[in-house]
C-alpha cells in the first residue's frame, strides 16, 4: 500500500477518519483514552486515539498526526499496518456518513501522556485481556477483532 491522496471516488462529504491501536505485544497491552466528560461524542467512553482527516492529507499521517496530538507518541506514517474499516451511515460530526481506517502501531517514539485534557480524561495502558467499558461500540469491535486476528471491515446503521 502507497500513501496517496483521497481518492475522488469518496463523497466530500463522507468524514474521512483515522484510529490507531498502539499495541505493546511484549506487555500484552494497548494504549487506550477515555474521553472527557464534556466530550461531545461517548462522553466517558474509552476509545482509541482517532481524528478526522484534514482536507488533502494522507490518511497514514492522519493516524500518526492524530496519535502524536492525543498522546505525544511518535509513529512513522510507513510503520502504520491496516486494522480494519469501519463504514458508518452517519455520525455525531458526519451526518453523511464516515469512513474510519483503523490502523496498528508496533513501533513508536515517547512516552504516553494526555496530550488533549481538554477532550479525554485519561490515557493509559490497558492489558488486551481487560478491554474497559463503556467503549465507543465501532473502535470497541475494531479492536476486538484484530486482537482475536481476524480482519474486519465493518458497517454502522445501512
Amino acid at each position: 500500500m502507497t500513501d496517496t491522496a483521497l481518492p475522488a471516488a469518496l463523497d466530500s462529504h463522507t468524514l474521512l477518519v483515522a484510529a490507531v491501536i498502539v499495541h505493546d505485544t511484549t506487555a500484552g497491552h494497548v494504549l487506550l483514552l477515555q474521553r472527557a466528560s464534556e466530550a461531545k461524542f461517548a462522553a466517558g467512553h474509552w476509545d482509541l486515539p482517532v481524528g478526522k482527516a484534514d482536507k488533502g492529507e494522507v490518511i497514514t499521517a492522519t493516524a500518526a498526526r492524530e496519535l502524536r496530538e492525543e498522546t505525544g507518541l511518535v509513529a512513522d506514517p510507513g510503520h502504520l499496518k491496516v486494522a480494519g474499516l469501519i463504514h458508518g451511515a452517519w455520525g455525531v460530526e458526519a451526518p453523511n456518513g464516515f469512513l474510519t481506517v483503523v490502523f496498528v502501531a508496533h513501533q513508536w517514539e515517547g512516552r504516553p501522556v494526555n496530550a488533549e485534557p481538554h477532550k479525554h480524561s485519561r490515557v493509559m495502558w490497558v492489558p488486551v485481556d481487560e478491554i474497559p467499558v463503556p467503549f465507543v461500540p465501532t473502535t470497541r469491535d475494531a479492536l476486538v477483532n484484530y486482537l482475536r486476528g481476524g480482519p474486519m471491515v465493518a458497517t454502522e446503521g445501512f
